[in-house]
């Protein structure tokens, strides 16, 4: 009787822990991106906002400098907690990292949204480890929930947010008792933020061809080109990070990168390559893309990122993937739809070492019908892009993947 009532018990606490945390990731996500609309749609009225970038990149360098030291390393700082489960994420990584990210798009940074979104979720998933005495191992399995939530929630895939929650932290063995909690957080924050009434984009393609081995045989040479463009994004970015850290004042590193971007923008004489770029990603499903739209779109996100501004990784590599896809149809024989979205996915796994979420990814937002195409394109550039992720935590640059290595974690 008493261990059927520990059951019972154990059973509700979960029941209240995951529908407190979809809530709270789908409220928040659904509020970001309102925000995000907003201030792109701001900007994009008001062009001259471009010429405060500089501005925008003080503002936020002095925000987590003097308030944000605890929470400035981001969704590493989430893996980690996640690995070794320490002091409780602070709750001012939420508003710190949404200001931050909204300030850095309102003005033309070039950046994402998912890291916002997995921050937040993570950080108010993380509030509840100590009202409810969470062990180690249950507040492990509670913040891979929240990351779930926040990627469903963000980019309104639930079934490849629950497997991203669990596969960015993963390498060599598979946490089942995460899988649940992880799918039930995604759905619910998924359809919080569409009972909040706010919508995603919507991708479509329009041809998909038979299988062939001509059509197979170019989906690996464009995975291979998509590895590629993947150990690109890292590198430079890295790079980018590495040369702010010579600025010893942080405050500042914004403000050079704000420059910089200013200049690059002044001398393309185009805004098409700051902020999401969503319509840039559309048309890349229906038109050929320039050939250097893709390593432009590298160059502008690695200063914006490396320097210090706040947002994702994931819609830049979308939008790196998407264009590099749509230019190849020049050269390689398969439809300009078809190829962009493959590298749509291809490239954010990657840089992220989660292909199987990609694969699953493919398949919510393009139908069923061009995933065997999509799983050969995020197999290669997995493997091509070899150790190199977005998210440079150790862990995630182990050797292996649970993917091929069939090992469960009891």
């Amino acid at each position: 009787m008493q261990n059927l009532n520990t059951y019972f018990f154990t059973l509700f606490k979960w029941i209240v822990l995951l529908l407190l945390t979809g809530i709270a990731a789908g409220t928040l996500s659904a509020l970001f991106l309102e925000s995000l609309n907003w201030v792109t749609d701001y900007r994009e009225a008001h062009k001259w906002l471009i010429y405060l970038l500089p501005l925008g990149g003080l503002i936020i360098g002095l925000a987590y400098h003097y308030k944000g030291v605890s929470v400035v390393r981001g969704n590493n700082l989430v893996f980690d907690t996640v690995h070794n489960p320490k002091d409780v994420i602070p709750f001012r990584m939420v508003p710190l990292v949404l200001a931050g990210t909204l300030v850095t798009h309102l003005f033309g940074g070039s950046a994402g949204r998912e890291g916002t979104a997995l921050q937040m979720s993570a950080a108010a998933a993380d509030q509840l480890h100590k009202p409810f005495k969470l062990t180690s191992e249950e507040r492990t399995i509670l913040l891979k929930a929240g990351l779930s939530a926040g990627f469903a929630s963000v980019f309104g895939t639930p079934l490849a947010g629950a497997i991203f929650g669990i596969e960015v932290l993963l390498i060599n063995k598979f946490p089942y008792k995460a899988v649940v909690p992880a799918v039930i957080a995604a759905y619910l924050a998924a359809y919080v933020t569409g009972l909040w009434g706010v919508g995603h984009t919507h991708y479509h393609i329009d041809v998909v061809p038979k299988v062939s081995f001509m059509g197979l045989g170019s989906s690996t040479l464009a995975g291979v080109l998509f590895g590629i463009a993947a150990i690109l994004f890292v590198r430079t970015t890295e790079q980018v990070s590495g040369l702010a850290k010579k600025i010893k004042y942080p405050p500042l590193r914004p403000v050079v990168g704000g420059i910089l971007i200013l200049v690059l923008v002044l001398l393309l004489d185009t805004h098409k390559y700051i902020g999401l770029g969503i319509p840039v990603i559309l048309d890349a499903f229906t038109v050929p893309a320039a050939p250097q739209d893709f390593m432009i779109k590298i160059l502008l996100t690695a200063i914006t990122l490396g320097m210090g501004f706040k947002g994702g990784e994931v819609t830049p590599l979308f939008f790196i993937g998407a264009v590099l896809g749509s230019a190849l149809a020049a050269v390689l024989p398969l439809p300009v739809g078809l190829l962009a979205g493959m590298g749509f996915v291809a490239v954010f796994a990657g840089a992220a070492k989660t292909p199987l979420a990609c694969m699953v990814m493919g398949a919510e937002l393009f139908g069923i019908s061009g995933c065997l195409y999509i799983t050969v394109a995020c197999i290669v550039a997995y493997f091509i892009s070899g150790k190199h992720s977005i998210y440079n935590a150790p862990e995630n640059k182990a050797p292996g993947h649970f993917l091929f290595n069939f090992k469960l974690n009891k």
